[in-house]
């Protein structure tokens, strides 16, 4: 029994002893490379630093460069490695659309006034600006702003005798879809201003719209109808266009008709 304690005893200790040198003589296992991590390439693109509002000048302290992702950066973006000196090229333009705080600058909402006044510089190429007077009654109750869309209705007394009044009065959409540049002087709303109250609204035209407009602003009363935003797209008619959609009322014996 003692003998083949022994034995045993032997034999373990052989095959510890044989463990303990293969283990010194494999060394540390070689580790698989790690995985390149891939770098998201950027660019440095000019952004308005605070709210630059329709009409307004921008100073070299409205812009400032921020770090973009170049996958998703537009190549209507003005880089830094393209134009390093557009804080200061782009001083004295004038903001033909606002911008707000963080939006990324584009020329094309720019224009250099070059010593003109700021509604000659945002108007459009082939566009004229044209004032009317309106008041509340005429001016959708004061809730007309800048950059809205309205139709220019037309209303005037016209003999007729067939009527017992001896005269009709007709009300005919003479501009459809136009632009409101101003009202009054008020080119934006402000603190908070909902609702301005002018005397005068600036109108966008093309220039046989602001011919058609001036004739009309003598032959009677022009009030202005605002259009809902879900119309704006809408393409803006010319005189002939807008003659189709007249629109009548016939009240109190006052007769006027529909004309298609």
């Amino acid at each position: 029994m003692n003998t083949a304690r022994i034995v045993v005893l032997t034999i373990a200790v052989g095959a510890g002893g044989v463990a303990a040198y293969l283990a010194s003589t494999a060394g540390p296992q070689p580790q698989a490379p790690a995985e390149p991590v891939a770098k998201m390439q950027t660019v440095e693109v000019l952004v308005a630093r605070n709210d630059i509002p329709l009409g307004q000048a921008v100073a070299p302290g409205d812009l400032q460069w921020q770090t973009w992702p170049a996958a998703t950066a537009s190549s209507h973006f003005i880089r830094r490695n393209d134009q390093p000196n557009a804080t200061t090229d782009l001083a004295g333009s004038i903001a033909r659309s606002p911008f707000i705080a963080g939006e990324p600058i584009r020329e094309q909402k720019l224009v250099k006034a070059n010593g003109s006044g700021f509604m000659a510089a945002i108007l459009p190429s082939g566009m004229r600006a044209i004032s009317t007077e309106i008041s509340p009654e005429t001016g959708a109750g004061g809730f007309i702003l800048p950059n809205d869309r309205v139709d220019v209705i037309l209303s005037k007394r016209e003999k007729n005798s067939d009527r017992p009044s001896g005269e009709q009065i007709v009300s005919e959409i003479i501009l459809s879809n136009v632009r409101v540049l101003a009202v009054d002087q008020t080119i934006e709303e402000k603190n908070g201003q909902k609702v301005v109250v002018g005397k005068t609204a600036t109108l966008e035209l093309k220039p046989e719209q602001a011919e058609y407009l001036a004739r009309a602003r003598q032959s009677g009363t022009l009030a202005l109808a605002l259009r809902s935003l879900a119309d704006a797209g809408q393409p803006s008619t010319t005189e002939n266009d807008a003659k189709r959609d007249s629109v009548n009322i016939v009240r109190y014996g006052v007769t006027t008709q529909t004309s298609k």
